[in-house]
């Protein structure tokens, strides 16, 4: 420190991308001596901001990272033009002369736009800041379609948001599929039918040749080299990026052929005054775009930069990058992970499943022995990313075929030290043990603070909860199952003591058995509990309050802010007169109607204060709630059964009908479905349930724990021609049991996995009565079939009720005419034949 206690070193930063400001923030962290006094020189009138969700700025979100505190001196809206690499001064586009000691150039990167005809034209766009996507927003406004060319990470990002504008939008993309810098064929074809189902044209494979104007002079159409034209009133360039090097040529530092501030390990350029990091910065000869590796550049300069001005030095280098990725694109989960094009010149082994009708795609890249991962792409389910990017490059715990089902539950201990766990802040398992170790962390919360591992992406965080649980556990530390701070119980126990205790409200149960006045995870847990139990309607007095957002309206909360309703349709079974009602209330409220894979007929676009109205007049039909919106019974679908199917073998459809009536609003741990088929044909897909049903010539088959979806699990052989009595006595026990026993948010299929004994043990409970509760669970079951009654008949019987389904606070009960409603998303329509000639 020099006189006056003033810093001695000043730091200048060029940038203030999301790197620069890491480094910024590590710095000031790390600077407890106060060492280095900071300048930023921000292009861009707006301070930092996150520019890997840059999309959902159009849907309102705030991407601003928290402002710098008031020792760090930010120059908004100033260009940096000029470096005197002699004098060590920055000159800025307002004439502004900024010293420094150190200088940090983190320009980022620029769009790339390819050198093609028209590409000046009036509506052709790049997508990068917020300027661009202000710029684009204000010029969509009142046209209907448009194009991104580029079917990258960005340029999806950027078709999302044309969309989101109301434009009905086309991909160009030069290479045979989508994303080819992350997704092999398979995946990047998985990817295409996803985009290509929300209505959007993909146009792969084929380069483009020209833009075109239209009659008023601005961009009408793109127009590819096989003279296909797509109409687009709008077009964007998202086709790669280049580094923003210029400052560093123009100042005489080295750069690459193909651009890029050439430095080392260290991230220093040839001047040993002058670093680079981010995009900018060509290290080791890549360039890398991806938000983990730039923050790693930003850790290791700002340790370079603390050890000098102390007098030392830092060994401090920038190691290489984890390049695995995992984002949802549109609602899609894609994800790859270390080598996702390892071929046999490599020695990899490919292990694929592919599912179309749910839109799965994986494959994992093994060594020729099959006991080491190399990589691998996910599409449609990447839940088990996390902990397969983790071993990369290690031994596999299970056959590879085993990690593609889930069998990638390995024990945080297991995993090596040197496995990077947070990619994004470049953690390893070993900083996270040593961290947990060190500072005696005891929950996730602090294990983030200390090691930034799950602080962005959090893709990590339910691996950080492993690696947290094996080290407490090696440490003789008991492992909490509480549900939250609220209750030192898991659901399970909670469960029971309410219905041991008879505990009838939350306010009860947090007074004996709680502390504080509860939080969004213990709330609707205890809500379901208590609704399991038969403590009358979800809406009444106090439980209403407890309701997440769907049941607390009895209906499913869309991405647009309206809501679907769903009548029940038991068995898929309807009259022509109900089915004339539907249509009927589709019309008059401007509803989207949809026919689903469970036998519903969904209506979708409802406003708030429209669902009493909507409902009054399907309950006057004959229609009940399906329950849509509840972890409760969903469907039980049917084939046709023996009653029309010259193969059925029994009545599936009378079976359907008997299990939904019995088994519908059974509030559970997580979402319940079924299905029933009428031969071993399997048409009602029963198999990928969570209790399914097959017909034999002597009865009925039953299988439990099947999931479809995000984690497809086969439901298990429980049972064997069981007569319709013994069926549905198994049934009621199981379910029973399962709520009893499961933890918050749990199906099924993992809850049978994480029970001691799996299958066995579940048919000694509830076949041979090991623990002596099926009288329990049999009463239990019987009681919520006497109790039942509709949600929604009941709803609309009390005004109590009724009060709460209003679009504003204080509103009155009827419609205020001089309120209009604009919809934000009109369903989206595929683009018509005169515009794809």
């Amino acid at each position: 420190m020099g006189a006056g206690n003033k810093p001695d070193k000043s730091l200048v930063v060029i940038g203030h991308g999301p790197a620069a400001h890491r480094l910024v923030e590590a710095l000031r962290a790390r600077d407890t001596a106060g060492a280095w006094t900071v300048t930023v020189i921000g292009e861009e009138t707006r301070t930092a901001y996150d520019r890997v969700a840059l999309t959902t700025y159009l849907e309102g979100a705030d991407l601003a990272y928290p402002p710098h505190g008031p020792e760090v001196t930010v120059h908004n809206g100033e260009r940096a033009a000029a470096i005197d690499r002699a004098a060590r001064t920055v000159t800025t586009s307002s004439g502004r002369v900024v010293r420094y000691d150190a200088l940090v150039l983190a320009t980022g990167s620029a769009p790339f736009v390819p050198p093609v005809e028209g590409r000046d034209l009036p509506g052709v766009f790049v997508y990068r800041t917020i300027d661009d996507l202000d710029a684009i927003r204000d010029y969509a406004d009142g046209r209907e379609t448009g194009a991104v060319v580029g079917g990258g990470l960005l340029g999806l990002e950027a078709a999302r948001a044309l969309q989101g504008l109301g434009l009905r939008s086309g991909v160009v993309e030069v290479a045979p599929w989508l994303m080819p810098r992350q997704l092999d064929e398979g995946g990047g074809a998985m990817l295409r039918r996803h985009i290509e189902d929300l209505g959007m044209a993909v146009h792969a494979g084929t380069p483009m040749s020209r833009l075109e104007a239209g009659e008023d002079g601005a961009v009408a159409r793109v127009v590819m080299a096989d003279g296909t034209d797509i109409g687009a009133e709008v077009v964007v360039f998202s086709a790669g990026i280049r580094p923003r090097d210029e400052l560093a040529r123009d100042c005489g530092l080295p750069v690459g052929e193909r651009g890029g501030i050439v430095v080392d390990e260290a991230c220093r350029t040839a001047d040993p005054a002058i670093w680079a990091i981010g995009e900018c910065a060509l290290i080791g000869g890549a360039v890398y775009g991806l938000v983990g590796p730039c923050f790693s550049m930003a850790e290791v300069v700002a340790d370079r930069l603390l050890a000098e001005a102390a007098g030392g030095s830092s060994t401090a280098v920038f190691e290489g990058a984890d390049l695995s990725t995992k984002l949802k694109l549109m609602g899609v989960d894609v994800a790859s992970f270390g080598d996702p094009f390892a071929g046999p010149e490599q020695g990899a082994l490919g292990v694929t499943y592919t599912d179309p009708v749910a839109g799965i795609y994986k494959r994992l890249l093994v060594s020729d022995d099959a006991k080491t991962l190399l990589g691998g792409v996910l599409v449609g389910d990447a839940e088990s990313y996390g902990t397969l990017r983790a071993y990369v490059g290690g031994s596999l715990p299970g056959p590879p075929e085993q990690m593609l089902f889930g069998g990638t539950e390995a024990a945080g201990g297991d995993l090596p030290g040197a496995t990077v766990i947070c990619s994004c802040n470049n953690v390893s398992a070993e900083s996270i043990r040593c961290s947990i170790a060190d500072h005696s962390l005891t929950d996730v919360p602090a294990v983030k603070d200390c090691t930034r591992a799950g602080t962005s992406c959090g893709s990590c965080v339910p691996l950080v909860k492993k690696l947290l649980d094996a080290e407490l556990t090696a440490a003789g530390i008991e492992v909490s199952k509480a549900i939250c701070e609220h209750f030192a119980y898991s659901r399970a126990e909670l469960f029971d003591i309410v219905r041991v205790r008879g505990i009838t409200s939350f306010t009860q149960l947090v007074e004996q058995h709680g502390t504080g006045r509860g939080c969004d995870i213990c709330k609707p847990v205890v809500a379901s509990i208590l609704a399991s139990l038969g403590n009358g309607h979800i809406l009444e007095g106090e439980q209403a309050a407890l309701q997440d957002t769907n049941d607390h309206f009895l209906a499913n909360l869309q991405k647009n802010g309206t809501y679907s309703v769903v009548p029940r349709i038991p068995g898929g079974e309807i009259t022509p007169d109900r089915l004339i009602v539907i249509g009927e209330v589709a019309r008059d409220f401007g509803l989207y109607t949809k026919i689903t894979g469970g036998q519903r007929i969904d209506l979708f676009g409802a406003r708030v204060e429209q669902l009493p109205e909507i409902w009054k007049r399907l309950v006057d039909a004959g229609f009940e709630s399906g329950h849509a919106y509840g972890k409760s019974l969903r469907t039980v679908k049917s084939c046709v059964g023996s009653t029309w199917c010259r193969f059925g073998v029994q009545d599936s459809v009378g079976m359907a009908i008997r299990l939904e009536l019995r088994y519908r609003g059974l509030r559970a741990p997580h979402k319940l479905k079924s299905a029933v088929s009428g031969c071993a044909r399997e048409c009602a897909e029963a198999q990928s349930k969570d209790f399914g049903i097959i017909a034999t010539e002597k009865g009925w088959n039953l299988y439990l724990a099947g999931n479809g979806g995000m984690r497809p699990r086969h439901a298990d052989l429980f049972a064997t021609d069981l007569t319709d009595d013994e069926l549905i006595r198994y049934i009621d026990r199981f379910l029973m049991f399962y709520i009893r026993t499961a933890d918050r948010l749990q199906r099924t299929a993992s809850w049978l996995e994480s029970l001691e004994g799996g299958l066995d043990y579940l048919r000694e409970v509830i076949v041979d009565d090991s623990l002596g509760i099926c009288a329990e669970l049999d009463a239990a079951m019987e009681r919520h079939v006497a109790a039942y009654s509709d949600e929604w008949g009941d709803t609309l019987a009390d005004p109590d009720r009724l009060s709460r389904f209003v679009s504003f606070v204080n509103a009155p009960q009827e419609p205020d005419p001089s309120i209009g409603f604009a919809i934000e998303r009109e369903q989206i329509k595929p683009l018509p034949l005169e515009v794809i000639k």
